[in-house]
């Protein structure tokens, strides 16, 4: 409710009119004599009018690192926070996306959707291992946000990475050409206004993740040994934000 007035298709919103007249009922009575006691006086200043806020839907794109000896813990993380996430899909219109990066590049595994069953079929044989293509999943990642804007949605970008690339975006191996090529996508990401988070999952964290997620604009959460149920608590409150007006 806001102060103005029922026209030009406004609707009166009468409880908080009342609530906004109700304080100044006994100084009004006393300028007002011929008013009765049962009266309520109502002035244009105490006219609330109701503005509707319109949810937008929202997408939770998941962009995990498949790559390197850990990633099947990494893996088995990221299938328990999509699965709890989608248990509410319905209830907080979101839908989910997963994309990975090992090897030389990236790929788009399940594109957005609420379906539960959709999600386990795609997640139950996901790879592992090999090289760590940050940059490549990062610019996978941000095409699929562009396109979940164009269809008047609310992208949510959720990275799970150690926070060690060592392969180029042209998929040539080299950790300081890789590491480079990252953070320009992470700028790319930044312009954008792409909400992210950042989930460090080395079992230190890791200076790079820390400064990637700065470049992204990102909020950063170490979590060496997170469970699903951490995981998806803190991407329900980032998705919470970035859908926030």
């Amino acid at each position: 409710a806001r102060q103005g007035l029922p026209r030009g298709g406004n609707r009166l919103n009468l409880i908080d009119t009342l609530r906004a007249a109700a304080p100044w009922q006994t100084l009004r009575r006393r300028d007002e004599p011929r008013a009765g006691r049962t009266s309520i006086s109502i002035r244009l200043e105490d006219l609330r009018i109701r503005r509707f806020q319109q949810r937008t839907e929202s997408t939770v794109i998941f962009l995990v690192d498949a790559s390197g000896s850990t990633a099947l813990n990494r893996l088995a993380e990221a299938k328990g926070a999509i699965e709890l996430l989608l248990a509410d899909c319905y209830i907080r219109r979101e839908q989910v996306a997963l994309i990975t990066f090992r090897g030389r590049s990236a790929e788009l595994l399940l594109p957005p959707t609420r379906s539960l069953a959709r999600a386990k079929r795609q997640l139950a044989g996901l790879p592992g291992g090999g090289g760590t293509p940050l940059a490549a999943g990062l610019e996978t990642a941000m095409e699929l946000a562009v396109s979940i804007r164009r269809r008047g949605q609310t992208p949510f970008l959720v990275l799970l990475t150690d926070g060690r690339p060592n392969v180029t975006r042209e998929g040539i191996g080299g950790r300081s050409a890789a590491e480079s090529d990252a953070i320009q996508a992470a700028r790319l990401i930044e312009a954008s206004a792409l909400s992210s988070l950042v989930i460090d999952t080395g079992r230190r964290a890791e200076p790079f993740s820390r400064n990637l997620a700065a470049r992204m604009n990102a909020h950063y959460l170490p979590l060496p040994r997170a469970d699903a149920g951490q995981l998806s608590q803190a991407i329900r409150a980032g998705s919470a934000r970035s859908a926030s007006p």
